[in-house]
């Protein structure tokens, strides 16, 4: 037979078991290390996760290292239209909607499980909003220092600039057809 102070120990335990794990989650969103000028803070964690997971960091730097959150925020004041910001913008609030709806807390605070199985979910789904996110992140990417010279064979084409060379240097001819 349980006692009062038994069941308000077992209380006290059950509540500190499941309470405090999801407030303890929704306070270790990770800080911004850059002022955003399009997205909301909580956008740009989001954007800061996704991108991430998109390039994530293995022998070449992943997308965080490559600034390419900095790079979509900057797409998205300057060069997307107004309707199209506003569509990614919605697509990141999205994101952390359903990231709490399924595990509690914001995108960026959720485990790499979690976060891998929502952006798979959105793979799959194909929308609009995330095909162009992708589109920007991948731009970003390979376009970034890093991405053109560490994860791509940087190869400069034409090649150096050599005026007046004499044919003997050069050999044949060549054509294409």
């Amino acid at each position: 037979m349980l006692n009062r102070r038994d069941a308000a120990l077992s209380f006290g335990a059950l509540w500190t078991a499941l309470v405090l794990p999801a407030g303890a989650r929704a306070q270790t969103t990770p800080p911004l290390g850059w002022t955003p000028k399009a997205v909301t803070a909580d956008q740009a964690r989001t954007l800061d996760a996704v991108a991430e997971i998109m390039i994530p960091a293995t022998s070449t730097p992943g997308a965080r290292a490559a600034g390419v959150p900095q790079f979509v925020d900057r797409a998205l004041a300057t060069w997307c239209t107004p309707a199209d910001a506003a569509a990614l913008k919605a697509g990141l609030d999205q994101i952390d909607t359903d990231a709490r709806a399924s595990g509690g807390a914001a995108f960026a605070a959720l485990p790499a499980a979690q976060q891998a199985a929502l952006v798979s979910r959105y793979d799959a789904d194909g929308k609009a909003f995330w095909r162009q996110l992708k589109e920007l992140v991948t731009t970003g990417y390979f376009t970034s220092e890093p991405g053109a010279t560490i994860a791509l064979r940087y190869d400069p084409v034409p090649g150096d600039y050599r005026g007046c060379v004499p044919l003997k240097d050069i050999g044949r001819g060549w054509a294409t057809s």
